[in-house]
């Protein structure tokens, strides 16, 4: 429990926005929060002190925006000012052993006569802030607020993809995808920070599904990624208004490895996919891809995600022609359903390496199709070319790669 300082008798009331003041003079002892956010060395040195009489000296004090019992919006702004003296600390933590609320942080101003928070706080918290200041004799002031952030009435949820600690393939963006539309899209930005080792340029961009609708902002690199690349994402999304007061409510991150690069070209018109690693080429199968009525996808697609048998529909893809069938070894490519996979109903007619049968899918042999599975890893990288129909588009699965890297830039929303 805090022991609290009364303000001055003379300070005018509102129970909606108070600031809370401290002479050195009144000074009451306090217990303060363990958590320290934000620790600012800035005592004043022994020659100053020393030259100054204490009974010269003005107290220093603190006024904390928000004041005690105040109500706030999880994205607004905590400021702690001095006067008659510099902050030498601040520390802001959600109240509660445990607390799954984030913590703040923030930057002290030059003359260290202010400080201004940096980030969202967690929805729905109640927060304690202690600042210390000292005067121009040496002598320090505290001052504490207690206040609490505003419940979110309505929220947002976030995916990201790829899972901690996977290794990936050399396609594979870092992703964070929405439940609900985002229209504050600078905001999330803002939030987003992404580091490598080694050091690789990149962009965030956004995208939207043409199918399902679900809006994400991707980061990819200018070029494919180098194996052995460490990639790690920091998001501080908790408190952040992605548009109409929905608020995100947590914080998320991951660090995930570049793994073997893989990268398969699909030539529709000679009916074969050449797969290499490495750079060095380590099979041509011959293929069977979408017939003139349901043509493949031209353009570059990555590995979303892989699984031994997959039922697959016509009414699930929107074809007339009706089907219903088991597929083995079954590699996803894009959300509208195209697949590399093993059509073991089509060996013995003569389709693989001379015609395109498919529904738009790329298919093979059942021995070839098992080969591909076994290698293919999520993040690989999927070339298809000679098609007659369009370009992938970058939200139909990771179709990142089907813009230059200037017009992939122009997708973000700090351009």
């Amino acid at each position: 429990m805090l022991t609290r300082t009364s303000p001055p008798a003379t300070a005018p009331h509102d129970s909606r926005k108070r600031s809370s003041v401290l002479s050195v003079r009144s000074l009451r002892t306090l217990t303060v929060p363990a958590i320290a956010v934000a620790l600012l060395a800035g005592c004043q040195s022994a020659s100053k002190s020393a030259s100054v009489d204490p009974a010269d000296a003005k107290p220093a004090r603190i006024t904390i925006t928000p004041g005690s019992d105040s109500a706030i919006a999880p994205d607004a702004p905590v400021k702690v000012t001095a006067s008659h003296g510099t902050l030498t600390k601040v520390r802001i933590a959600p109240d509660g052993a445990g607390s799954q609320a984030v913590t703040v942080t923030g930057a002290l101003s030059h003359a260290k006569t202010s400080w201004r928070s940096n980030r969202t706080m967690t929805p729905g918290t109640t927060y304690t802030v202690e600042a210390t200041a000292t005067n121009a004799a040496g002598k320090t002031a505290v001052q504490h607020s207690t206040f609490r952030t505003r419940a979110a009435q309505q929220v947002n949820g976030v995916t990201v993809t790829p899972s901690k600690s996977a290794a990936v393939g050399v396609g594979q963006p870092v992703s964070l995808a929405f439940d609900h539309p985002v229209t504050d899209k600078a905001a999330v930005e803002r939030s987003l920070s992404i580091s490598t080792s080694p050091k690789v340029e990149g962009s965030w961009g956004w995208v939207k599904d043409p199918l399902t609708g679900i809006e994400r902002v991707d980061w990819r690199p200018k070029t494919y990624w180098h194996k052995g690349t460490k990639v790690t994402l920091r998001a501080r999304l908790s408190g952040v208004n992605t548009g109409d007061s929905r608020y995100l409510r947590r914080d998320v991150s991951t660090t995930f490895t570049i793994g073997t690069p893989r990268i398969s070209k699909v030539d529709i018109k000679n009916h074969t996919m050449t797969v290499y690693e490495d750079g060095q080429k380590q099979k041509t199968i011959p293929i069977s891809a979408g017939q003139p009525s349901y043509p493949t996808w031209n353009g570059t697609m990555v590995v979303l995600d892989k699984a031994p048998m997959v039922n697959m529909t016509s009414e699930s893809v929107g074809i007339a022609d009706p089907y219903n069938k088991d597929v083995p070894w079954a590699v996803h490519l894009t959300t509208s359903g195209t697949y590399a996979h093993a059509a073991p109903w089509n060996e013995g007619l003569g389709y693989f390496g001379q015609s395109n049968q498919s529904h738009g899918c790329v298919g093979m042999s059942l021995a070839d199709g098992k080969w591909f599975y076994n290698r293919a890893t999520r993040g690989d990288i999927v070339e298809i070319s000679g098609s007659t129909r369009a370009t992938v588009s970058t939200g139909n699965g990771f179709g990142d790669w089907n813009l230059s890297y200037p017009s992939w830039q122009k997708l973000s929303a700090l351009r």
